[in-house]
C-alpha cells in the first residue's frame, strides 16, 4: 500500500513540477517551442509526401500503405497550417502594436504619450500664468 501511495505521490509531484515549469516559461520560450514543434511538423509533412510517392513508385503499389501515407500526410499538412496562421496572427498582433502577451510597447507607448500631455498642459498653465501675470500688473 505504501508503494502504490508513494507513486501517486510522486505522480503529483511530477505533475505539479510540470505545471510549474510551464507557468514558469517565459512567452518567448513558449514561442520557440512552438515553432520547434511546427518545424518537425513540416519534416513529417515531406517524410510523408514522399513515402506516399514513393509507394505510388513501386511496380504493385500497395493500396492501404499509400492511403495511410497520403493520411498522415494531410492530418499534418493541416496542424502545420493551422500552427502557422496562429504564429502569423500573433506577429500581426506585435507588428500593429495591440496589446500581446510579453510586449510592454503599448505601456511604453501610453507612457510616452502621457508625457507629452503633461508636457503641453504645463506649457499651456505657464502661459496662463503670464497672462493672468500681466492682467494683474495693469
Amino acid at each position: 500500500m505504501q508503494t502504490v501511495h508513494a507513486a501517486v505521490t510522486h505522480t503529483h509531484s511530477t505533475r505539479y513540477c510540470m505545471l510549474f515549469c510551464e507557468i514558469m516559461t517565459s512567452p518567448t520560450e513558449n514561442r520557440l517551442k512552438q515553432l520547434e514543434i511546427i518545424e518537425n511538423d513540416i519534416a513529417n509533412v515531406v517524410l510523408n509526401a514522399g513515402r506516399a510517392v514513393g509507394e505510388l513508385s513501386e511496380d504493385k503499389p500497395n493500396e492501404h500503405l499509400t492511403e495511410h501515407y497520403t493520411r498522415q500526410f494531410l492530418k499534418t499538412l493541416e496542424k502545420v497550417e493551422k500552427s502557422l496562421s496562429e504564429q502569423i496572427n500573433y506577429l500581426s498582433q506585435v507588428a500593429t502594436g495591440q496589446p500581446h502577451e510579453g510586449s510592454s510597447y503599448s505601456a511604453q507607448k501610453d507612457a510616452q504619450m502621457a508625457i507629452h500631455r503633461q508636457e503641453h498642459l504645463k506649457s499651456e498653465l505657464n502661459e496662463l500664468g503670464k497672462i493672468c501675470g500681466a492682467s494683474e500688473g495693469q
